[in-house]
């Protein structure tokens, strides 16, 4: 397991073996997800958006037209 502090601003640095293990560079964005026992950190790559499109059956749709049709449903409930 592997520790770090978090600053003031609520930063918090990720080991270098971590960020070069699971090839986190600056500018990398990350989900956090809340779970019992913590925060999990999830990087958004490019296998993580294919696999939710996939998952949302969105495929050759665009992203922002498939939320904007979700929206609509929400509304009409």
């Amino acid at each position: 397991m592997k520790a770090s502090k978090i600053t003031s601003n609520g930063r918090v640095t990720i080991p270098a073996d971590l960020r070069k293990k699971y090839r986190l560079t600056l500018g990398t964005r990350v989900n956090l997800i809340e779970e019992k026992e913590g925060v999990k950190i999830i990087p958004v790559t490019n296998e993580t958006i294919r696999v939710n499109v996939e998952f949302l059956g969105i495929k050759g749709k665009s992203l922002l037209k498939t939320l904007m049709e979700e929206k609509k449903i929400e509304r009409e409930l």
